[in-house]
This record gives C-alpha cells, sequence and structure tokens, in this order.
C-alpha cells in the first residue's frame, strides 16, 4: 500500500471519528432538551457536519456532506444509538455511570474538536489558501466549532463555546500551529500533533476550569 493511500485512510478515519464524536454530543443536547427522535438526529447531524458545510460554503464549495453522505449517515447512526441506548435505560447516566458519561463525552468532544480543526485548515491548504494563515485559521475554527454553535442555537440555549472553558480558543491555537506545522514537516505530523494539542488544551481547561475572563452584572 503506497503512502498516500494510508494518509487517505488515516485521514478518512479522523474524518470518521469526528463525525462519530461531535455527533453523540449533539444527541445528548437533543435529549436533554427533551426533542423527539427527529430533533435528536437533526442535532447529531448538525454538530457533526454543519462546521464543515459552512465553511464550503464561504469557499465555494459544494458542502462534502452532500457529496459524501456517509459522514451524514454515520452521524445518523451514532445519534440513533445514543437516543436508543438512553430510551430504554433511562437511568444509565446517573450515579458512578454519569460521571464516566460525562468523561467519555469530554474526551470525544475534544478528540472530535481537534480532528475537524486540522482538517477544516487542510481544506483551506487544497483550495490554494497556503500562504494565507489568518483564513486558514479562520476555516479551522469555524470548521471546528461552527456545528456545535448551530447545534445550541437551534436547542435554543447559549453556546458552550461562549460561555464554558477554553473551547473556541483551543481551536484557534490548533488551526495556527496546523499551518505552521505542516509547512515544515508536512501534512500528516501538522495533523496529528495539531489534533493532540487541542485536546490537550480542552482536558487541561476542564481539569482545572479555566475560563476566560467574564464581566458578572449586579441584578
Amino acid at each position: 500500500m503506497e503512502i498516500v493511500e494510508i494518509q487517505t485512510m488515516i485521514i478518512f478515519c479522523m474524518e470518521l471519528a469526528g463525525t462519530i464524536a461531535f455527533a453523540a454530543s449533539g444527541a445528548m443536547v437533543g435529549i436533554h432538551c427533551r426533542m423527539d427522535i427527529f430533533g435528536v438526529c437533526v442535532l447529531g447531524v448538525i454538530t457533526s457536519v454543519g462546521g464543515g458545510m459552512t465553511r464550503d460554503v464561504i469557499l465555494g464549495c459544494v458542502p462534502g456532506a452532500l457529496v459524501k453522505p456517509v459522514y451524514v449517515l454515520a452521524a445518523v447512526i451514532t445519534a440513533l444509538f445514543v437516543f436508543t441506548v438512553l430510551y430504554f435505560r433511562k437511568n444509565v447516566l446517573q450515579g458512578r455511570f454519569g460521571i464516566v458519561y460525562d468523561r467519555i463525552m469530554l474526551v470525544m468532544d475534544s478528540v472530535g474538536l481537534g480532528i475537524f480543526t486540522v482538517m477544516g485548515v487542510m481544506t483551506g491548504i487544497r483550495e490554494g489558501y497556503m500562504e494565507n494563515v489568518f483564513l486558514l485559521t479562520v476555516l479551522g475554527t469555524l470548521t471546528g466549532v461552527g456545528g456545535g454553535l448551530l447545534r445550541d442555537m437551534m436547542a435554543g440555549q447559549p453556546p458552550y463555546i461562549f460561555v464554558k472553558h477554553i473551547y473556541a480558543c483551543a481551536s484557534v491555537v490548533g488551526a495556527v500551529s496546523c499551518v505552521w506545522i505542516y509547512r515544515i514537516f508536512g501534512q500528516l505530523p501538522a495533523m496529528v500533533t495539531a489534533s493532540a494539542l487541542v485536546v490537550v488544551i480542552r482536558f487541561l481547561a476542564a481539569h482545572y476550569r479555566w475560563n476566560l475572563p467574564r464581566i458578572r452584572m449586579e441584578r
């Protein structure tokens, strides 16, 4: 198997892992908002592919999720799985299992953020914007956080990226690092390293409860 084929397979696996991770988090938001099975699936899909579709529209491309529906299908299957498990096991998230679930969701959400951030950067590079660091950073960050932003807006709650821990900032750092590592070491090292960096920042932010400064108004 050639190196190019191996890289393509690794990229596909990373995209699929990110899709599943974000679909699960989107489905959980829908369940907590007491949506029906259709609403849960929609939120799962939006969280998974919403950021990438927005990025593609900005670049003037047909959204990849529509060209390759495998990602939408994976998101629907994941959302259905989460819904089914909680439909028949409503108490599965209580007590010790609830703590385990929170940790699993943190891992999945962080992995999804890291993967989609670098995928956004790589898409911009493939479209010929290698020299435009600002645009690549915007594309990477939008791909990473755009789906979650749309999810929260559709669920009628404050966007997570604006109120909780270091989230969008982790994506920005990952996007910038991905660009510079790509220029020095190439595609695969950039993707792996930048994704890992985003995950580490998210873990540290959650563990130490890092938050950006905010003004608390008296009511």
